[in-house]
Parts: C-alpha cells; structure tokens; sequence
C-alpha cells in the first residue's frame, strides 16, 4: 500500500456504509436490551407463614393451610401471580400477606359478618 492510497478520502459509499452498520449495531442493542435484563435473577417470593391467628378489633383471624377466616368464616383469598393476595372484600387493592388481608377485610366488614359459603346445589 503506499502513502498516496492511504491518504485518500473515504468514498461515500465507504461512509454510508459504516454509518448503516452503526445504525443496526445501535438498533440490535436497543431491541436486545430488555431481553438481557430480563435474564437477571428475578427476586424469589417467599410463601407466607403456614399458621397463624390473632385477635384484631376484637375478630379472631386464623390463617393457614385451610385458608383465611374471620370468626370462624371462610374468607375468599386469591393469590396474584406477583404473589400478593386479594378478596372479594376488596378486589381492587392486593396485600403482601392472607394476615394483611385479613385485617384489612375486618377494617372493611365493620360489625358485619362475613356469610358461610353457599351450599352448591346439585340436580
């Protein structure tokens, strides 16, 4: 190669195309990004403590295996899949734990009590 060749300007065809592969390098990036993050260990959700009962504003909550009641009252417990947990009570805002829950229901009932399940009916 001599020095004559070397100092010659880019052609516009050498500049367009280093200025396309930098454009599909910086767009393969961009698109590749949330993929990447996304293979980052996500936080593990731990499951609640399987019993426990307390009394709260004179309720006696139990939560465990069996599920979430309110004197004795079964109360609909759904868990969300980011591991919160919601009721009928109010389906409109999730709680980290059935306790949390639970106390929340109490604050909603006030002095009304929750009804028994309904009987199916088979025929």
């Amino acid at each position: 190669m001599s020095a004559a060749s070397a100092a010659t300007p880019p052609t516009r065809r050498a500049v367009l195309r280093t200025a396309f592969t930098a454009a599909v390098l910086a767009g393969t990036a961009a698109a590749l990004a949330p993929v990447l993050r996304a293979r980052r260990p996500r936080q593990t959700l731990t499951p609640a403590p399987l019993a426990e009962e307390e009394t709260y504003r004179g309720r006696h909550i139990a939560v465990d295996v069996a599920g979430v009641r309110i004197d004795g009252r079964p109360l609909h417990v759904m868990r969300r899949a980011d591991g919160s947990y919601l009721s009928g009570i109010n389906h409109f805002q999730s709680y980290a734990t059935p306790l949390e829950l639970a106390r929340a229901a109490v604050d909603e009932l006030g002095t009304a009590q929750l009804a028994f399940a309904a009987a199916t009916h088979h025929g």
